[in-house]
């Protein structure tokens, strides 16, 4: 693909690919862009005819131009590039004369076969999408939540041996930084200076429905995009997975009894905040501010054909959330509102234990998850800061026949952000963002863990990973009223390291060092970059 999107709003990239002419069991793609002028970060996202298979975003050019490439491994979705496919690129931008930078990109796939899987888990056999299924049409295939209703009903094969469902959702709009959203008691509490808050807290919850029964749930990563609080956070080190958003997995094996029976199934993907009472108690909430942009994925390993799974489908631990809740709001001495205090703290389980039976016999198939959640928050300045002390730690882990899987992360953030509008109408912003990414991933895996660039004759047969990533970044932002022309400066410091983990799933040795990079930047350019390399043995390079 070699294409320029400029007034793209409605019409994405639409292209035919066949599958080239070799033998091949590994796709790596490589996005390439190159852009000048004044233009907003943009939201990306890569179809396969009606299955989403990348969702990236953009960064905001300088005037004399930037140019950034990304590499993904697409070796999950190989059953797919094995056919003839629609490839659908959506880049919605929009170019004027004030935004004038146009999106110049080129999309490039290798092909090629290698030892390594994705994961420790080979590509699935059937990729099932949980989309609008408008693909055909040459249009995006993603719902929008909460104006749609995200469900699909689908048939399965009945010769499955594993399912696994992966949910990607972006929130736009007022739900852009829902990490920062007031508790729905409050979000009037500084309208006459500021205007109506958007609500129902800074938590979210994705649900997972099958034909209406809860199968699992994903707490989303505050992915902050290359224009978000402030701009020049994020020149030139973007924001942690701006460039590519991780889709949580979670295991659906135990319900094959039920899906494999020969009829439709539907599933449906949810989103809740909580709504309070304004003092000390909340509540899931039925809906979110507007919008979430939401796709599903449901990847199937088959048995051989003529084989029926059965088993017995056990009863899901759905415990509702415990939920802790408190607020408070101070006044001047005329009455006006001046901060709002709040503090959330959430957590949940959920677990589901079936028999499945396949073609390799019986046993029994369990998944289960426990995330917790909190955050302390205060808006101040009568509305105009805002202050966030968020965190979500999280396990989950599927077990069964000839499966074994588990992963922890928390997802660790600080930010300190204020607006300041002068008389006549110019705007002046600050902020101060700390925020992490910690990922360990242990077993069968359908996304790729990084494990397979660094797996050679000489190395251990590494059995998980451990990602650990921490960033921190102050800026400011100057625009006058009439949006004339912007200025800013930012520093930023990322540290980055990967890691292998030897042994068995239960019992994982020590992280062994891969890679680590520690890099700082200061007024949109580098100014130290620290990389070390594990080199076959394990040595490194520098």
């Amino acid at each position: 693909m070699e294409h320029s999107f400029a007034n793209s709003y409605g019409y994405p990239f639409v292209g035919n690919y066949t599958p080239p002419d070799c033998d091949f069991d590994h796709v790596v793609i490589n996005f390439t862009v190159l852009v000048k002028g004044r233009q907003y970060d943009r939201t990306g996202v890569m179809y396969l005819g009606d299955t989403e298979v990348w969702r990236t975003s953009t960064a905001e050019p300088t005037p004399y131009g930037i140019r950034w490439a990304w590499l993904k491994d697409m070796t999950p979705f190989l059953s797919l590039w094995k056919e003839p496919q629609t490839i659908i690129f959506d880049l919605e931008n929009i170019v004027n004369d004030i935004y004038t930078g146009i999106l110049n990109t080129t999309l490039t796939a290798t092909f090629f076969k290698g030892p390594a899987q994705a994961g420790r888990q080979s590509p699935a056999d059937l990729i099932i999408p949980i989309t609008e299924r408008t693909g055909s049409a040459g249009e995006p295939s993603q719902f929008t939540f909460p104006e749609q209703n995200a469900t699909n009903t689908v048939s399965f094969p009945r010769n499955v041996n594993r399912a696994v469902f992966s949910v990607d959702v972006k929130g736009q709009g007022n739900e852009e930084f829902w990490w920062s959203n007031v508790p729905q008691s409050a979000v009037h509490t500084f309208e006459d200076e500021y205007g109506t808050y958007p609500g129902y807290s800074p938590w979210r919850e994705v649900q997972i429905l099958i034909d209406g029964q809860l199968a699992g749930v994903s707490w989303p990563f505050p992915v902050i995009y290359t224009g978000g609080v402030v701009p020049h956070l994020h020149r030139p080190i973007v924001g942690i997975q701006a460039f590519d958003l991780r889709e949580q997995e979670i295991d659906i094996t135990p319900w094959l009894p039920l899906l494999c029976d020969g009829n439709n199934h539907s599933f449906t993907i949810n989103i809740v905040g909580l709504v309070d009472d304004g003092t000390s108690s909340a509540t899931l909430s039925s809906t979110t501010e507007s919008s979430w942009y939401v796709t599903g994925k449901i990847f199937l390993w088959l048995d051989d054909e003529g084989s029926i799974t059965s088993g017995i489908v056990g009863n899901a631990s759905t415990r509702y959330p415990t939920i802790e809740f408190s607020q408070s709001i101070t006044q001047n001495s005329s009455g006006g509102n001046e901060t709002l205090d709040y503090s959330i703290a959430v957590s949940r389980s959920f677990s589901i234990s079936s028999i499945v039976v396949t073609q390799h016999g019986q046993g029994t198939a369990k998944w289960s998850q426990s995330l917790s959640y909190s955050n302390v928050g205060r808006i101040y300045a009568k509305g105009f800061g805002n202050l966030n002390t968020f965190g979500i730690t999280g396990f989950a882990e599927a077990i069964g026949p000839g499966i074994t899987y588990s992963t922890s992360y928390s997802y660790p953030l600080f930010c300190n952000n204020t607006a300041t509008y002068a008389p006549e109408g110019n705007l002046t912003l600050w902020a101060v963002l700390d925020q992490g990414l910690n990922l360990e991933v242990m077993g069968d895996a359908v996304f790729p863990t990084g494990l397979a660039a660094f797996a050679t004759d000489y190395s251990p047969e590494y059995q998980g990973s451990v990602l650990n990533t921490w960033r921190n970044s102050t800026a400011d932002y100057y625009r006058p009223a009439d949006n004339s022309y912007s200025t800013g400066v930012g520093k930023t410091r990322q540290v980055f390291s990967f890691s292998g983990l030897v042994g068995d799933d239960a019992v994982p040795s020590a992280p062994t060092l891969l890679y680590y990079r520690d890099v700082s930047a200061y007024n949109d350019t580098i100014t130290d970059d620290h990389v070390e390399v594990a080199e076959a043995g394990v040595g490194y390079s520098k």
